[in-house]
This record gives structure tokens, sequence and C-alpha cells, in this order.
């Protein structure tokens, strides 16, 4: 996989300027509803943030992180609400421009997860090392569900198979 071309593949789509062929009926209707669900699990997740659980979202942040763990947590919350909205309210060809970049939050969040495991934090009713493990093997899903439900994986491929192929150096 040549990386400059599918750093160039992945720039078209986050500015919106390719559109996959559309799902089929089913799937379509599955994508959506997956979409709807995932952005308003964000926006709820979010509100939470900034309101009931912000304490134990601020058990999650790492002691090693080089900012004030309220910070980040109403920062985080902020960022999960224009999230879930986005998922909720982008027109289509924004859709997979917007799942990647909640694919790339979901990666960016995932070392408070691991904190939470290695220093045994108690939080979100996880408290054992298995819970908390468990829970780690959630945060890939996230990732493709954000992926898989805006259309993004297949805009990606869509803007890959336009680009012409380049010659592999010999």
């Amino acid at each position: 996989m040549n990386v400059g071309r599918t750093a160039r593949a992945l720039a078209t789509v986050l500015r919106g300027d390719v559109v996959a062929d559309p799902p089929s009926r089913r799937s379509g209707v599955l994508r959506t509803v997956g979409r709807v669900w995932l952005g308003a699990t964000l926006a709820l997740a979010g509100t939470s943030h900034l309101t009931v659980a912000r304490e134990e979202f601020q058990a999650q942040v790492p002691t090693w992180f080089p900012a004030d763990p309220d910070a980040v947590v109403l920062a985080s919350g902020v960022v999960e609400i224009a999230l879930g909205c986005a998922l909720l309210a982008a027109p289509g060809r924004r859709r997979p421009a917007v799942g990647w970049i909640a694919a790339g939050f979901f990666v960016a969040i995932f070392p408070g997860n691991i904190s939470q495991l290695v220093t045994r934090t108690d939080a979100f009713g996880l408290e054992s090392d298995t819970a908390r493990a468990v829970r780690l093997l959630g945060q890939p899903v996230l990732v493709l569900w954000a992926l898989w439900s805006t259309g993004a994986w297949r805009s990606l491929r869509a803007a890959l198979a336009a680009q012409p192929a380049e010659a592999l150096p010999r």
C-alpha cells in the first residue's frame, strides 16, 4: 500500500470531494440507524461529561497527561457533543469526514481506557480488572462503527479507486 496515495485519498474524503456508490436500501437503513444511535450516544455521553458523570470521567484521565483532568473532561465533553450532533446532522457528502474524525477521537481517548485498567481505577461500574479489560475491546468496535455507519470506508475505497495507481519503486 502506498502511504502517500492513501493520504491523498483520505484528504479527498475529508474535503467531501468523493461520493461512493450508494449502499443497498437495507444497508443504507442499517447504516442510518447505526449513525443516529452513535450520534445520540455521543451527545448524551458528552453531556454527562459536563454534568452528572464529570468526576468519574476525571478518574479516567491518565496521571501522566499534562493537563488539568477537569479541563480535559470538559473539552472532551464538548467534542463528544459536537461529534454527536455532526453524526446526526451532517449532510451525506460530509458524513465520511465526520466518520474519520469520530474514529480518530475514539483512538485519541483510548489511553484513558488503558490507564483505567493499569491504575485499577473504578468508574462507570467497572470495578474489576476483567470488566476494565473487556471495555478495552469495545473501543475498536466504536472506531469501526463510526467508519461503517458514515460510509467512511466506502468513500476511502472510492477515492483510492479514482486515483491513478502509482508505479512501485524498483
